[in-house]
């Protein structure tokens, strides 16, 4: 389940930063807020057009760690939130696949 908070987020411009750790060690990349989507059973689909270096740090080890955040959202203590997820990401190439809101 998706928090409503993250929605409210995901809304807003705002960076989104991909850490994953591969044989070379750690690599990082950015993407923007608004090109996530969310399937119905609640996963996170991000593009990762150019992103070679992550996807071949995916295939290699799925751990990853995303940011995500806005400072137009109130959090917890004043303006701004964001959030940390942890978890594993597969590498989908699919020639017809077209995510739209």
């Amino acid at each position: 389940m998706i928090p409503e908070k993250l929605l409210e987020i995901m809304k807003q411009d705002g960076v989104v930063a991909i850490a994953t750790l591969g044989k070379d060690g750690p690599h990082m990349v950015n993407t923007w807020n608004s090109y996530i989507r969310i399937s119905s059973d609640g996963r996170l689909f991000i593009p990762a057009g150019y992103m070679h270096k992550t996807e071949a740090n995916i295939a290699y080890n799925p751990n990853v760690l995303i940011t995500l955040g806005s400072s137009k959202v109130k959090g917890l203590h004043g303006a701004g939130a964001g959030f940390l997820i942890k978890g594993k990401a597969a590498s989908i190439k699919h020639p017809d696949l077209i995510l739209t809101s």
